[in-house]
């Protein structure tokens, strides 16, 4: 089940977060934020973008969530994305699931176009991009360094909408009607 995360899922996310944090390059993030830190992000970036769990028997498998990439007022029909997965969820079809539910709801708030933002190497997360139709947009040598190491970073992209028109004013997530939010949370996994 997808369904919008709450500030009272920040430790069940935060331990799916912090081993990332913790002994990977994937995030850049040095300290697992405390738990009331996390809750802070969920409900910052909540309030206007998505930020989705992906839960089966009452226990959360992993999260997305969107932001916009850059604070000009031109990027604002861009959102950057981000999918987390517990060990255990990997290759379930979770993390795509998560993704095209967060893709439809971002194309109604009348999102542009997606970016992602992977830690190089990252097969897994790669193949699932260009699965989901994202392309490869350029690499950053050198971007980050974390674990003793400077590690690339490479951007991929996706177009969700026609971009011959001029945009529409982004609309919350919030706005959108209970009948669009259930059918872009009924994705079931690959």
């Amino acid at each position: 089940m997808i369904r919008f995360a709450t500030p009272r899922d920040a430790e069940a996310l935060l331990s799916i977060y912090a081993p990332y944090v913790e002994h990977t390059a994937i995030t850049f993030e040095y300290e697992t934020p405390s738990p009331a830190a996390f809750a802070d992000r969920i409900r910052e970036i909540g309030a206007f973008y998505p930020y989705l769990v992906y839960e089966q028997d009452g226990r959360p498998l992993g999260y997305a969530y969107a932001h916009r990439p850059m604070s000009r007022a031109a990027y604002q029909w861009c959102a950057e994305l981000s999918v987390y997965l517990a060990p255990d969820a990997r290759g379930r079809g979770i993390g795509p699931a998560l993704y095209r539910a967060l893709m439809e709801l971002l194309t109604l708030q009348g999102v542009r176009n997606f970016y992602a933002c992977l830690v190089v190497p990252n097969e897994r997360s790669s193949r699932m991009h260009l699965s989901l139709g994202f392309h490869p947009a350029g690499t950053w040598p050198h971007s980050g360094y974390k674990l003793g190491k400077w590690h690339d970073v490479a951007w991929y992209e996706k177009a969700a909408g026609n971009i011959a028109d001029a945009p529409l004013p982004l609309l919350s997530v919030h706005s959108l009607s209970p009948a669009e939010i259930d059918r872009c949370f009924h994705q079931p996994p690959d």
